[in-house]
């Protein structure tokens, strides 16, 4: 009896190639030299702005292509991004708490 192991050896291509990661993981490191760079540089009123911006952009890049939710189901992309808007969102008001944006 033999088994016809054509169809089992197909793989499917789930992700990206190798290059699509490391051109990712290169604008991670990018985005985390800018958000180190705002430690050094005066951004003035900006400075918070620009980290969460950075922090949202990086998020949805790691969750999209290195935890593959571009491409699952789009129920767990929105349980992700639902937890971004909740996190963010506890953040914004724990500053508001302490009137960390009265100047």
């Amino acid at each position: 009896m033999t088994i016809d192991t054509a169809d089992t050896t197909h793989e499917q291509q789930h992700g990206m190639t190798d290059a699509g990661y490391i051109r990712i993981a290169v604008i991670l490191a990018a985005i985390t030299g800018l958000e180190v760079s705002t430690y050094y540089v005066d951004f003035g009123v900006l400075f918070l702005p620009a980290l969460l911006i950075m922090m949202v952009i990086k998020f949805v890049m790691v969750v999209s292509y290195f935890m593959h939710l571009k491409f699952d189901n789009k129920m767990f992309s929105f349980l992700f991004y639902a937890g971004l808007v909740l996190a963010v969102g506890v953040y914004a008001a724990f500053l508001a708490t302490f009137k960390f944006f009265i100047q």
